[in-house]
């Protein structure tokens, strides 16, 4: 039976690019994959075709022969332009190798892929974490602090190389300095790390004493860190190159300050704005009259209270919030008043308050509304 064309194997026309040849093939692939398809005889058969049909298609040498030639490119009598009678491995094709590369493609960036021949010799350092807690006030005018980290430095008696007296690394010679060591299994090739140099493509001889190899060592470091004025509890600082050093020289990882604001006695924090619960005596709150009230840079600011103030109202000082972390501006100050009942009373107070009570009927409208609504509320259920 003659071959069918590879394009009409894979569904796609003549001029297709490489890019439409590997995804007709990825489609294909999956759908006539023998494990997909254990009822149909057929598959088998099927799904080598396909990989015959890419081997020679997602090579440009190969593809060039093909559009030339035809399927004699692959016959033994074409000397194909790789070397060797057959050109390009004979008429089926390195079909593992075919399956191989769109195994790749599939799962290449989650097992580090094959780009730069999969070598790992410079391993990026780790980011790290710091919690930073701070007060209010401090996030009010900003800081500059200095904190110790914990880290990984690069050693400075092999700069970095893991080797000792300045001798270079070399190359692996179980994985060739891929990092990676490949076994075929049925279908399947499998790609697993090197067990020899643990998928850094090198190995070293003589490690370095101070580092044993690694290129780095543990160390404490003092940094210094603006913090920003306006920051809030979840706002995260990046300083970029000042976490983890990498392996053998590889590039450093970042550092990621966490910043958490802490409670304040006399301020609730809402974004920007502020605010603050002050008590008032049932005097002042009745007659009126002026408080002073601290405010979150230290100052103090006069607030006039109006006659016949309740408990709830709140009053706003413009511009005593905090500051806007992104942005021109500044955030409000709400005073809230929270009018103060006295308590242990002598018999004179009492007196005099029950004196009071007998002549303020009509002094409080709220109560007196509350009262009548009861009464009709109450005449209601009994009608």
């Amino acid at each position: 039976m003659a071959k069918r064309d590879f394009y009409e194997v894979l569904g796609v026309s003549k001029g297709a690019s490489a890019d439409e040849i590997k995804k007709a093939y990825r489609k294909k692939a999956k759908e006539l994959h023998p494990d997909r398809n254990q009822d149909d005889p057929n598959a088998e058969s099927q799904f080598k075709e396909v990989n015959e049909a890419y081997d020679a298609l997602k090579d440009p040498e190969k593809k060039a022969a093909y559009d030339r030639f035809g399927h004699a490119a692959f016959e033994g009598g074409m000397g194909g332009p790789r070397g060797g009678a057959g050109g390009f491995g004979g008429g089926n094709g390195d079909f593992a190798s075919a399956f191989s590369d769109v195994f790749d493609d599939l799962f290449g960036d989650f097992m580090g892929g094959r780009g730069g021949g999969g070598r790992q010799r410079a391993t990026r350092g780790s980011d790290l974490r710091y919690n930073m807690r701070i007060s209010l006030e401090e996030a009010y005018t900003g800081q500059q602090k200095t904190i110790t980290v914990p880290t990984s430095v690069g050693c400075d008696e092999c700069n970095g190389t893991g080797a000792e007296s300045g001798a270079e690394p070399q190359t692996c010679p179980t994985c060739s300095g891929m990092g990676k060591v490949r076994a075929q299994q049925g279908f399947f090739t499998v790609e697993r790390t090197c067990p020899t140099c643990s998928g850094m493509g090198q190995i070293i001889k003589n490690p370095c004493k101070s580092c044993g190899g690694a290129g780095r060592v543990e160390k404490e470091r003092s940094l210094s860190v603006n913090i920003p004025a306006g920051v809030e509890t979840g706002t995260r600082i990046r300083l970029a190159g000042e976490g983890e050093a990498g392996l053998r020289g590889g590039p450093t990882g970042d550092l990621y300050i966490f910043i958490d604001v802490a409670d304040h006695p006399l301020f609730e924090r809402e974004g920007h704005h502020l605010h603050c619960r002050v008590p008032v005596s049932m005097i002042t709150a009745a007659l009126g009259g002026d408080i002073e009230v601290p405010t979150i840079d230290g100052g103090r600011s006069r607030v006039k209270i109006p006659a016949g103030s309740q408990s709830g109202r709140q009053m706003r000082l413009r511009g005593k919030g905090m500051p806007a972390l992104r942005g021109a501006g500044t955030g409000d100050m709400f005073i809230e008043l929270a009018v103060e009942t006295p308590v242990n009373l002598t018999g004179k107070q009492k007196d005099l308050l029950r004196e009071f009570e007998k002549l303020s009927e009509d002094n409080n409208p709220e109560s007196s509304g509350f009262f009548k609504r009861v009464k009709t509320f109450w005449d209601t259920m009994k009608g």
